[in-house]
């Protein structure tokens, strides 16, 4: 792909959508904006829980300007393509997207892609999931555990910091390292790519059927 590569980024708020936009930046493409699908029922990003004032501190200081697709159910894949196709107007060619390695993901956003016509581009794909969630750490980024699957881990783990420690626990429970198959999402606050860092705090984790999530309270 070629250096003059003017991108979208399919933005969750987490450490893989975090690293694929930072991989791309250093290869020399332009950011032009983050793209966040929006449950506008609940008043959160879908999938991340994340209200629209965070995400919209959070592409401040990074500098991206953001839009929030407000989208449902049937919806949500013409809603995002819709999107696409309205970016592509303003000189976008590609959607960046942090997918590690889960086929029907790559296929489903690869789709939405060619149906807007642009490229879609992947810079985890296929790599190790240990090392990915290493490289996000020693990148200087930080992240808190937002949401965790008590089906498939010790809710104990919500609101903790990502540190190499943590992530070796983690993987020491028997659980997947980088969280990718849903059992944990994070929130990156500040990093390489942030201008500085978000001023958010948390308040205390609510449990809703399977999943425990810290809800977000912004300080700004």
């Amino acid at each position: 792909m070629k250096s003059n590569t003017c991108f979208a980024a399919s933005y969750s708020g987490g450490k893989d959508s975090i690293l694929a936009i930072y991989r791309a930046i250093r290869r020399g493409f332009t950011p032009f904006r983050l793209i966040t699908t929006y449950d506008e029922k609940n008043q959160r990003s879908w999938f991340h829980s994340i209200p629209k004032s965070i995400l919209n501190q959070a592409a401040d200081a990074m500098g991206i300007p953001l839009s929030i697709i407000k989208t449902e159910g049937e919806r949500y894949a013409h809603d995002f393509e819709a999107e696409l196709r309205a970016l592509k107007e303003l000189g976008v060619n590609t959607c960046v997207f942090g997918d590690i390695d889960i086929q029907e993901h790559f296929d489903w956003c690869d789709s939405r892609c060619r149906n807007a016509g642009i490229n879609s581009y992947f810079p985890l794909w296929q790599e190790s999931r240990k090392d990915l969630v290493y490289e996000f750490i020693n990148c200087g980024f930080k992240a808190i555990i937002t949401v965790v699957d008590s089906s498939r881990m010790d809710e104990g783990y919500v609101g903790q910091i990502l540190t190499k420690e943590l992530v070796q626990r983690i993987e020491d429970d028997g659980v997947d390292i980088c969280g990718e198959n849903g059992e944990y999402h994070t929130f990156v606050f500040d990093g390489p790519i942030f201008h500085r860092p978000l001023d958010v705090s948390f308040g205390e984790a609510i449990k809703t059927d399977k999943y425990v999530r810290i809800p977000f309270i912004s300080r700004t």
